[in-house]
């Protein structure tokens, strides 16, 4: 198993180099590297099916391969300088100086708030999607840590420290809301 697991992160190394040569021209498309990275990769799968079997090797494969071309990924990165431009991705830059009390807003509203706002979603969802009740929870409980990401990373990122807290109280009185309603009736 080891062997095949070695074969397979050589495979999804190989594939990603050759993907990344046929993508790193934008001008010119190449066909036929795109197909053969895409070969490569579907035939490391394969290769991992045949040896070990069809559910296990095909698991090793596929992350044999995230492992591989992670190894190349990692070997291609290019460190650079940081700089402010107004092409940024941030919705408000912040200009001037940073403030400890926006520090500590942001993290409580990111953190306790964006949890409960992430737990108001998820015990909605549990409450109100179709199906079996144990899989519902099952579901809203994989989705709290999902939504409660993205409202870290969204508060995080936006300078407005108002709209951030809208957002979030809004969406907590709404998912607990909704939830209760569909526990009384």
């Amino acid at each position: 198993m080891l062997a095949v697991t070695l074969a397979s992160m050589a495979g999804g190394a190989g594939g990603a180099v050759v993907l990344r040569h046929a993508w790193a021209d934008r001008t010119r498309e190449r066909p036929v590297l795109v197909a053969a990275g895409w070969v490569m990769l579907f035939a490391t799968v394969l290769l991992g099916a045949w040896s070990i079997g069809p559910v296990k090797g095909m698991a090793v494969g596929v992350a044999a391969i995230g492992i591989g071309a992670l190894g190349v990924v990692v070997q291609g990165r290019v460190r650079r300088a940081a700089r402010a431009s107004r092409d940024s991705l941030a919705p408000e830059p912040l200009e001037g100086p940073s403030r400890a009390w926006r520090g500590w807003m942001k993290f409580l509203l990111a953190g306790p708030l964006g949890m409960t706002a992430a737990m108001g979603v998820a015990f909605c969802y549990a409450a109100w999607a179709p199906g079996d009740p144990r899989t519902r929870i099952i579901i809203g409980g994989l989705l709290m840590p999902v939504a409660w990401a993205l409202a870290m990373t969204w508060t995080l990122a936006d300078q407005r420290l108002l709209r951030a807290l809208g957002v979030l109280v809004g969406t907590t009185v709404a998912g607990f809301a909704l939830a209760a309603m569909r526990g009384l009736a």
